[in-house]
C-alpha cells in the first residue's frame, strides 16, 4: 500500500479493520476448498475492495478503472463472486449490528420501514428487466428497500419498475421474516394494499399503512416513513446508483449493499467524505473531485 496515491473512496485503516475479517474468512474458505490451495494470491483483498468501492462511489464503468487498481476483469470477477457467495449481505449484517449496538439499540430490529424507488436504466439492462412506473412516468427498474428504524438496510429487491409496491412488498417481507424474526411491525405508504398487508399477517408482521393527509397539498413529511426516504437519499451519494447500470438485478442489489457498507463503516469510524454541496462556491474550481 505504500507509495500509492489514495482516492477519496478508499477505506481508511480503521474502516478496513471492520471489513477485513469477513473478506479474509471468505478467501481462506475458498482457498481451502479450491485448486489454488497453497499458491499465494496475486492481489491484496484490500486493493480489490478499494477498486469495487471506487466504481460504486464514482459510477465509472468497470473498464474505466484507473490502472493503479488491479485489472478490471479481476476486480469484476471478485465483485461477481462476492455477490454470489453473499459476502456483501454478510458484511452489511455485521456492520448494521455494530452500528445499532453503538447507538444503544438491540443488535436485531423489531420494526422496519418499506418503500420502493424507481430509477432509469442504462443500455446495459435487458428489456425484460425494465418496465414503466406509470405513476412517476419512469421507464426503468424499481428498488424495494426494507430498513430498520435507524435507516439501515435489512433487505433489498430490484425489479422492473412496472412491478407495483403491493406485489413488490411480498417478497421482501418474506425475506425479513426469515432473516430478522424479531421484526413484528412494518410501516408502509398507501401503495401497499391488501395483498402485502395480508401476507404480512401470515408472517406475524403487522403491516401499518401511514396515511397521507389528503387535505395537505405539496410535499409533506410522514411520521416514521421519512426514514426510508432518507436512506434512498444516502444511496444517491454513490453515483453508480443514480441510474441502474447493471445487467442483472442481483448485481444492482450488490451495489446497493456496497453503498450501505460504505456508509456504515464511515459511521462507525466517524469519517465522512465531502460532497459537492459541502464545498464553498469559491473553492469549486480548485477542487475538481471531492464527491
Amino acid at each position: 500500500m505504500t507509495g500509492l496515491r489514495r482516492y477519496p473512496s478508499d477505506p481508511s485503516d480503521a474502516r478496513w479493520k471492520l471489513l477485513e475479517p469477513t473478506l479474509t474468512a471468505w478467501r481462506a474458505e475458498r482457498r481451502g476448498n479450491g485448486p489454488d490451495f497453497g499458491r499465494p494470491p496475486e492481489h491484496e483483498l484490500r486493493r480489490i475492495m478499494e477498486a469495487i468501492l471506487h466504481v460504486d462511489r464514482t459510477g465509472i464503468p468497470w473498464r474505466y478503472l484507473p490502472h493503479d487498481f488491479p485489472p478490471w476483469e479481476t476486480t469484476y470477477g471478485y465483485f461477481a463472486r462476492w455477490q454470489k457467495d453473499g459476502v456483501f449481505e454478510r458484511l452489511n449484517g455485521v456492520l448494521r449490528r455494530l452500528v445499532r449496538k453503538r447507538e444503544g439499540r438491540d443488535a436485531e430490529p423489531s420494526a422496519c420501514v418499506l418503500d420502493a424507488q424507481s430509477v432509469k436504466t442504462s443500455a446495459n439492462v435487458p428489456t425484460a428487466g425494465q418496465g414503466i412506473d406509470a405513476g412517476k412516468k419512469i421507464d426503468g427498474s424499481a428498488t424495494s428497500a426494507r430498513v430498520d428504524t435507524v435507516g439501515l438496510l435489512l433487505a433489498v429487491w430490484v425489479t422492473a419498475a412496472s412491478v407495483s409496491d403491493n406485489v413488490g412488498g411480498i417478497h421482501p417481507l418474506a425475506a425479513i421474516a426469515t432473516a430478522h424474526p424479531r421484526v413484528t411491525k412494518a410501516r408502509v405508504d398507501n401503495g401497499y394494499r391488501t395483498k402485502a398487508i395480508e401476507h404480512g399477517a401470515t408472517l406475524d408482521i403487522d403491516v401499518h399503512v401511514v396515511q397521507r393527509d389528503p387535505t395537505v397539498k405539496g410535499f409533506k413529511i410522514l411520521p416514521k416513513r421519512w426514514i426510508v426516504e432518507r436512506t434512498f437519499g444516502w444511496f444517491m451519494h454513490h453515483r453508480r446508483l443514480a441510474r441502474d447500470y447493471e445487467t442483472h438485478p442481483h448485481r444492482s442489489e450488490a451495489m446497493i449493499h456496497l453503498a450501505m457498507i460504505d456508509l456504515m463503516s464511515r459511521r462507525l469510524t466517524r469519517e465522512s467524505t465531502l460532497n459537492w454541496r459541502d464545498i464553498q462556491p469559491q473553492d469549486r474550481n480548485q477542487t475538481p473531485f471531492q464527491a
